[in-house]
């Protein structure tokens, strides 16, 4: 069931287009997310998935088509687009990569205050009391002084969503944050980012693991070719898909794990 309550929509991605060369890697995407909302995108390798992510990041500059964060001015991407409304983008929302992306000479509180403190220009003793209250809630609180490299790579991964969590966005996106790790490793971070899901947070995840969506969205869009193939709520997508083209992906991908 839907953790949304009708209001107006947080984010809203009209008839998105991104050419790199004269490879068309998204070809016309509509993405609506609420307040409080988790959207999964699925689809195979090359679909246009992180390109949409780095999209609402402003890490990536459509060819057109617009983007509405919270009721502010809509982005129009079909001129050119000021500096200031893509920093508008990345300061509404973080990013957690597929892999972790840690400054690998500073420890793992200052990974993780880097943002808040130098970026942001909040007082450094607040941000360091809310990055060791982060760190405890994913398991990590007696592992603020530790280095990247001292880390596995799940404890990694679970410092570089802390970092995200500390920047206070309205948006985290997830772009395949688990396809990096070891299989054991996997479980310790979708538990994460479920516990976030549960507890409100509006986030847009890009994944291969089906059982995690199944359970997390409430809303999944399937993706090929640069384009929305189907949508609708897992159960719909997962359970009687519409179309042909998602049915022989679920076939490939879902049944082995159905299996298990």
């Amino acid at each position: 069931m839907s953790r949304t309550s009708g209001s107006a929509p947080l984010l809203t991605a009209t008839a998105l287009h991104k050419s790199f060369g004269d490879n068309e890697v998204l070809r016309g995407i509509d993405l609506t997310l609420h307040r409080g909302e988790v959207v999964v995108l699925i689809g195979p390798s090359g679909s246009g998935k992180t390109t949409v992510l780095r999209s609402l990041n402003g890490l990536e500059t459509p060819d057109g088509g617009s983007i509405e964060v919270d009721g502010g001015p809509e982005i129009d991407f079909s001129g050119r687009v000021p500096q200031r409304q893509r920093f508008a983008l990345r300061d509404r929302s973080a990013m957690v990569f597929q892999h972790h992306n840690l400054f690998p000479h500073l420890t793992v509180l200052e990974n993780v205050i880097e943002g808040p403190w130098r970026v942001q220009g909040r007082p450094k003793d607040e941000v360091v009391a809310e990055a060791h209250g982060l760190l405890a809630r994913v398991g990590l609180g007696d592992r603020a002084d530790a280095r990247p490299h001292e880390l596995s790579g799940g404890q990694q991964q679970r410092v570089g969503i802390v970092r995200a969590l500390a920047l206070r966005p309205d948006l985290l996106l997830f772009d395949e944050p688990t396809s990096a790790l070891d299989p054991e490793l996997v479980g310790e971070v979708l538990l994460v980012i479920k516990e976030l899901a549960d507890e409100g947070w509006s986030m847009v995840v890009v994944t291969h693991e089906l059982s995690f969506a199944r359970e997390a969205a409430d809303h999944v869009l399937f993706m090929d070719a640069g384009v929305v193939v189907e949508e609708g709520s897992p159960a719909q997508v997962f359970g009687a898909p519409r179309e042909e083209r998602t049915q022989r992906f679920l076939t490939r991908i879902l049944r082995p794990l159905d299996g298990d």
